[in-house]
């Protein structure tokens, strides 16, 4: 399937770029690109040609800071999850062993003794 060419300004410079990515979002993208590229060279400044290379080093520092972090909240959650799973499974392996109290019941007393008043 053929895409039409979506016309992206970043730094600008314009770029036509064809992707699988619908132009919505390739836009969207560019302009997070665009804004990290005038933060880098600051109001009224002329950009550098290594300017868009140092943008592309800081978002993908970002991303790998942003997978380490994700890593982590996994690790964590597994470790909470089988703590709280090995607590139930001991409350419930204490409960098991306890005698079982349903079977103390009172009995009506023999028809030969009188019942107490």
């Amino acid at each position: 399937m053929n895409r039409p060419a979506v016309e992206l300004r970043v730094g600008g410079q314009s770029y036509r770029v064809v992707a699988s990515t619908d132009e919505a979002e390739l836009q969207r993208l560019a302009e997070v690109v665009d804004t990290r590229l005038r933060d880098l060279a600051g109001p009224g400044r002329a950009l550098a040609p290594q300017s868009l290379l140092l943008v592309a080093i800081s978002l993908a520092h970002d991303l790998e800071t942003e997978r380490a972090r994700t890593r982590a909240v996994e690790v964590r959650s597994k470790e909470m999850l089988t703590s709280v799973l090995q607590r139930i499974d001991a409350l419930l392996n204490e409960e098991d062993s306890k005698p079982d109290e349903t079977n103390d019941v009172i009995s009506d007393p023999p028809a030969d003794q009188p019942e107490a008043p």
